[in-house]
């Protein structure tokens, strides 16, 4: 699915600079720092992203070409101009692929997070925004990971919020970064335990989940 990080506007949250500290980290700094900027509240619904489409006639299903998006680009949408209705309509729009999410972002006037910018974002618990290295929130992260299908289909609004204000950035769907993990993912094996080495944290698994998913697509 899609978030995008934007200028401030209306139902976008501002994020203040600060530092984070990445799983794998330069040589001599174990901080990253992250300037401040914003951030859509809420997920990109299946409605934006079909006035998207509506607009631009080849970001639609069958029309895309195979450089652009796969063979399951927006598969559970009716019809190449039928996202659903209802309740469907409000739910966080997914299977679509990285150039199609930036396209997306590219026609509103904004773009997709990077990763440092995502991480930092939902480094944040409900009441922590800095809440990396709080056991208790690990320990949510990796019970939401592990249950996120059964709230892949709730709409924004029915999704956990963090101190930010941001709203569903864990548990319910897998979101689009700009830049993936080709300047932050390991040099092993992310789908093996040799993983952890080199991890600021090797304690930290949620961080791993999440940069296997990456490191995936």
């Amino acid at each position: 699915m899609i978030r995008v990080a934007v200028l401030l506007l209306p139902l976008v949250i501002r994020i203040p600079a600060g530092s984070l500290e990445p799983l794998y980290a330069a040589a001599g700094s174990n901080r990253v720092r992250v300037v401040a900027f914003s951030m859509d509240r809420d997920h990109v619904t299946r409605q934006e992203f079909l006035a998207f489409v509506t607009v631009h006639p080849e970001w639609r299903r069958g029309a895309v070409s195979t450089a652009r998006a796969d063979a399951g680009y927006l598969h559970d949408w009716n019809s190449a101009l039928d996202a659903g209705r209802g309740a469907e309509l409000r739910q966080a729009v997914t299977n679509v692929s990285r150039l199609a999410a930036a396209a997306y972002c590219q026609a509103s006037g904004k773009r997709l997070p990077t990763v440092n910018e995502w991480e930092y974002a939902a480094a944040a618990s409900a009441t922590k925004r800095d809440a990396s290295a709080d056991a208790a929130f690990r320990q949510h992260l990796i019970s939401l990971y592990g249950t996120r299908a059964q709230r892949a289909s709730l709409p924004s609004h029915a999704t956990e919020v963090n101190a930010y204000g941001l709203r569903g950035l864990h548990g319910a769907v897998w979101e689009w970064t700009s830049d993936g993990d080709r300047h932050h993912g390991s040099p092993h094996d992310m789908s093996c335990a040799g993983a952890s080495l080199n991890a600021t944290d090797p304690s930290n698994y949620p961080a791993f989940m999440r940069a296997a998913v990456r490191a995936s697509v």
